[in-house]
């Protein structure tokens, strides 16, 4: 009979190193995180020439640290999931850590810059307006 044996091979190490290594120093870093109380804020917000209104965020992003360009992509915004997973592959998932933590004040601006304005109560709005650096 022939003996069976594990191999550990280069390739092995290659998918613990690229693939699972940095999605479990994710979850860490997001547990770690959620410890502390940092996590996301959302505010309301309308377009005033559409009436159309959508939920905008503040804070570190534990959707776009567990999903990471799915974020984009079911919100709408297909240029910037692409560029994303772009940008994700390229570095091995080290894009969507960093990423994570600045992703919901991006995606806020980005309404703001299609004419949505803050819309929430004046305590909401005036702490979002600070957290995202706009002005009233």
């Amino acid at each position: 009979m022939d003996d069976y044996y594990i191999s550990y091979s280069f390739w092995h190490s290659m998918v613990s190193l690229f693939l699972i290594i940095p999605y479990v120093v994710c979850m860490f870093l997001g547990l770690l995180l959620k410890l502390f109380g940092v996590g996301a804020h959302p505010v309301k917000m309308k377009n005033p020439q559409t009436g159309q209104i959508k939920t905008g965020y503040w804070g570190y992003s534990w959707t776009y640290l567990l999903f990471g360009f799915w974020v984009p992509l079911i919100r709408g915004e297909l240029g910037v999931a692409a560029l994303h997973f772009l940008f994700t592959v390229v570095t091995c998932g080290l894009w969507q850590v960093i990423v994570s933590f600045i992703y919901n004040k991006q995606y806020t601006h980005r309404l703001i810059e299609k004419g949505f304005r803050l819309y929430d109560t004046t305590e909401t709005t005036n702490l979002a307006a600070a957290r995202l650096g706009i002005e009233l």
